[in-house]
């Protein structure tokens, strides 16, 4: 759009320069298709002022002289467009001193043209020709706009200043809400389960399984929260956990009595840290959902790296029936948000030969 409002201001620059000089009583010299080529040339010229305001400054400024010397006392319209766009783009100084030399210039210029004979007329026309008036008005027309644009976007940087500030008290808010509500009452829980695991040892009896899991349990909770807290503290922050960290989920799960193995295949290599840490989730979030619902004996996760995208596979043999279809809950839908945030697919549903299966495809560059 601005292209085509720019050609409008040239062709229009460019007619309104032909009029003047068709309708002039001007002492024409036997350069005068010279003097209409510099006319065609220095309107033209103003379709290029955003793009390469110096550059159409000086053709205008020479195509001025140039129409002026051969007997057009035309005004110089192309320049003073010239010099607003000059100023507006920021080029004060180039626009101030090229006008200084047009002044100069122009009555040099009309002292060996067929229009002025002493230099007093010379000076009379370059003033007419030129109009300073008009000249300073161009100048500061650029000046003001540019000053009104650099104002807008001063406050439209400080509305997204504004913005991230509050988002960021806002997690800030949430991190402390977190802390008052969670902290405590994990950190009971881990402290009774130290003290059940303790006093079994001391006793000299067998410490269950299933305590050593709430023990631990406990410990991994409270590690998230204090990760949790910080990433809601600076989210540029890389993620705590990661790929590194699955080992760790599948121990945990084997902890409770799950027949659980971990598969990598595929050369490994850095992961952008937003997939990472989706990656750890998702095996987390199904793991969790394994043994909180799926009553399975046994479960894989499957980690493949493609050329191109991390594949994700965690099945199980519970009781989910072929045919069926999972009323997604919180932990699925937070899954499938992550992973179309960035820009993957998930797919979670029974398997054909029972049991659930969640299966992922993560970019391994961010979208």
């Amino acid at each position: 759009m601005n292209r085509v409002w720019d050609w409008a201001i040239a062709v229009g620059v460019t007619v309104v320069l032909l009029v003047t000089a068709l309708s002039g009583e001007d002492t024409v010299t036997s350069l005068g298709p010279l003097g209409y080529v510099a006319l065609v040339a220095g309107g033209l010229a103003l379709a290029a002022h955003r793009r390469a305001p110096v550059t159409v400054l000086a053709v205008t400024g020479a195509c001025a002289l140039g129409y002026q010397a051969v007997g057009f006392t035309v005004p110089a319209v192309a320049y003073l467009v010239a010099v607003y766009a000059a100023v507006r783009a920021g080029h004060r100084i180039v626009a101030v001193a090229g006008s200084v030399l047009m002044i100069f210039a122009l009555p040099l210029v009309l002292l060996v043209s067929a229009n002025a004979s002493f230099v007093s007329d010379a000076f009379a026309q370059s003033r007419d020709a030129l109009q300073l008036a008009w000249l300073i008005a161009a100048g500061a027309a650029g000046e003001a706009l540019r000053q009104a644009e650099r104002r807008a976007d001063e406050a439209e940087r400080t509305r997204e200043e504004t913005a991230r500030r509050r988002a960021d008290e806002e997690r800030l808010h949430i991190a402390r809400e977190l802390h008052d509500s969670l902290t405590h009452q994990i950190s009971v829980i881990k402290v009774q389960a130290e003290v059940a695991v303790h006093l079994a040892t001391k006793r000299g009896e067998a410490v269950p399984e299933s305590l050593l899991a709430i023990r631990e349990a406990g410990r991994e909770a409270t590690r998230e929260l204090r990760a949790t807290l910080e990433a809601l503290r600076d989210d540029e922050n890389d993620p705590p956990y990661g790929l590194d960290r699955i080992p760790d989920l599948v121990d945990r799960a084997q902890a409770t009595g799950l027949d659980a193995t971990l598969t990598v295949e595929g050369q490994r290599r850095d992961l952008p840290a937003a997939v990472d840490r989706t990656a750890y989730r998702i095996v987390q979030e199904s793991l969790t959902n394994i043994a909180r619902h799926a009553a399975a004996t046994t479960a894989s996760v499957r980690i493949e790296h493609r050329p191109g995208a991390l594949a994700i596979q965690v099945d199980d043999d519970g009781k989910a029936a072929p045919g069926t279809t999972p009323i997604p809950g919180v932990g699925l839908l937070g899954m499938r948000e992550r992973v179309t945030a960035l820009g993957g697919r998930l797919d979670a549903g029974p398997r054909t030969a029972g049991g659930f299966s969640v299966q992922a495809e993560l970019p391994v560059e961010p979208t």
